[in-house]
């Protein structure tokens, strides 16, 4: 065999199931192994799309998503999609094709040096510089991208490496054990939370990844303390949950903002930075933080724990609960909090203007999906909608890009999350710009058998800096652009194409559009006036504390 061959085996000794990416001249080889593999490589249009699919693949799966591309301009569309990976700790593998060694050292047609170009991007990454060496890089590869923090690696194959004959096998898979946190900082922990007037608990994605909801509820009620998430951390307690104080995380004040006023101590539970600036809820950092994690915190002048937990976040939640000498009732203070969040919630549930306010959009989004479909949410202003908007009861049932939180996410990601769950209804929440980014990769929805239904909140501009530059500057410049015909666009690719047209056709469209065998989209003007009056609310906000 070749060392592409010893490659494609390598992965699939990994549990490999699809590779996504584009054809090029240098893997060749690569491709001609999957061709005979039990994987199936997923042609997409473009390699942006690759590692979306690649990216959300890994955070549904806690798996490394695998994904392809060729050398030079093949490899830099990859890169976005790698960076996000990385940033909102999702598993991945990314392969790139490379030039022979033999022309590395001359300017040479399409060379770049991908590993030093990766490797701001990348947890680790490498060349594969001999034949014998591949199985040592695809181990070292996933362990790494799936070890906490999990994030994205780099493998660059040479083209004259991946054609050389070889001997090996792929290399077993060591078994990681959990690690648990010292009797020490538990018992700190629980001290501190026993004596704690007004705790609040910010739970962040860490927790949903190491599978720690059932443990976090349980925390929560036991010890009767509210529970804020990051936009990366919803569904870890259900919406429902009577201490669920939903989201955290605008970089407005919110009603969630009078929470993090009143708390004399904020317990953060698989809690990353990068989710949420402590320099937004703790900027003088005089608020007393416990770190439950299982890693150690990062530091931060407005994040400086009085004791880190650090091991298993389940154990440390059940032995802490143990401890800590907690009763009665929970805060007053929460209980009213949470009654206002949850009615401002629901004053849109009849809301008949139109176009449609992003609040009335996501309500009854919310009504026609089941606690298990997922929402793959892009980037822009309706971001920030459905992060304080739509709520789970499940974890990795919304999923928000907020670390490199980069456009075009969203169709992409919709493919990946129906391989991974066929049989759950999917949604891919996108604005026209970043529908405009990776719409082309519903071809390959259509092609892969992945339907899913795509809703454009559509206003005819980048609407989240549109909404900045006026709290900035009181007007806004550069954000306008028109769109094609969405429903013909939609048409033309043989998909179903909506428009809606007035408040009353949403949940019929929507649950006629989610019935569809083939990936369906649709067209929703949406009223982003109420992003600047959210701006002037949140700037009158008073907490009664």
């Amino acid at each position: 065999m070749n060392t592409a061959e010893l490659l494609v085996r390598c992965l699939e000794n990994e549990g490999v199931q699809y590779v996504f990416g584009l054809p090029g001249e240098e893997n060749l080889h690569v491709l001609e192994a999957l061709r005979n593999s039990s994987i199936k490589f997923i042609t997409t249009r473009h390699e942006q799309g690759a590692a979306f699919m690649a990216d959300v693949y890994g955070r549904l799966t806690g798996k490394a998503g695998v994904c392809l591309s060729t050398l030079g301009p093949g490899a830099t569309n990859l890169m976005t999609g790698v960076a996000d990976a990385n940033l909102d700790g999702a598993p991945l593998v990314a392969i790139t094709g490379q030039v022979g060694t033999d022309r590395m050292h001359i300017e040479s047609h399409q060379y770049l040096d991908l590993v030093a170009m990766f490797a701001p991007v990348t947890k680790w990454n490498a060349q594969i510089v001999r034949p014998s060496i591949a199985p040592e890089v695809v181990r070292k590869a996933f362990k790494l991208g799936q070890t906490e923090k999990p994030g994205a690696v780099h493998i660059d194959l040479p083209e004259n490496i991946a054609a050389m004959p070889v001997t090996g096998a792929p290399l077993n898979k060591d078994k990681l054990e959990k690690t648990f946190a010292s009797y020490h900082s538990i018992n700190e922990a629980a001290a501190i939370i026993s004596k704690a007037q007004h705790p609040l608990l910010l739970v962040g994605n860490g927790a949903i990844r190491a599978n720690a909801s059932g443990a976090l509820t349980e925390f929560a009620t036991r010890l009767n303390i509210p529970v804020a998430n990051t936009f990366m951390g919803k569904g870890v307690i259900p919406y429902t949950h009577p201490l669920a104080l939903w989201s955290a995380g605008l970089q407005q004040r919110d009603y969630i903002s009078c929470g993090f006023d009143r708390a004399d101590l904020v317990i953060a539970v698989g809690y990353d930075l990068i989710e949420y600036s402590p320099k937004k809820w703790n900027p003088e950092g005089k608020i007393p933080i416990i770190h439950i994690s299982a890693t150690p915190a990062e530091v931060d002048s407005s994040y400086i724990p009085e004791v880190e937990v650090v091991g298993d976040i389940s154990d440390s939640l059940y032995e802490i609960v143990r401890r800590a000498d907690r009763q009665g009732k929970p805060d007053p203070y929460a209980i009213e909090l949470r009654a206002n969040i949850r009615a401002d919630y629901e004053q849109y549930a009849n809301d008949g203007g139109f176009p449609i306010k992003p609040q009335k959009l996501i309500y009854d989004l919310r009504q026609v999906m089941g606690p298990e479909d997922i929402l793959i949410s892009d980037v822009g202003a309706h971001k920030m909608w459905i992060a304080r908007h739509y709520h789970c009861d499940r974890p990795n049932t919304c999923l928000i890009s907020n670390g490199f939180a980069a456009m075009g996410i969203a169709i992409p990601g919709a493919i990946a999350a129906k391989l991974v769950h066929p049989d759950r209804k999917i949604v891919a929440a996108t604005g026209d710009g970043g529908f405009m980014m990776n719409c082309q990769e519903l071809e390959t929805a259509l092609r892969v058998g992945t339907p899913f239904v795509t809703v454009i909140f559509n206003d005819g501009g980048y609407g989240l800096i549109e909404w900045k530059q006026h709290n900035h500057y009181g007007d806004s410049a550069f954000v306008h652009f028109g769109n094609p015909d969405f429903v013909k666009f939609a048409e033309s690719m043989g998909l179903k194409g909506y428009r809606i047209s007035s408040a009353a056709d949403l949940i019929p469209t929507l649950k006629e559009a989610l019935a569809q065998d083939v990936p369906s989209v649709i067209d929703c003007p949406v009223d982003y006036r109420e992003n600047i009056r959210f701006s002037q609310k949140a700037g009158d906000l008073t907490c009664a504390i």
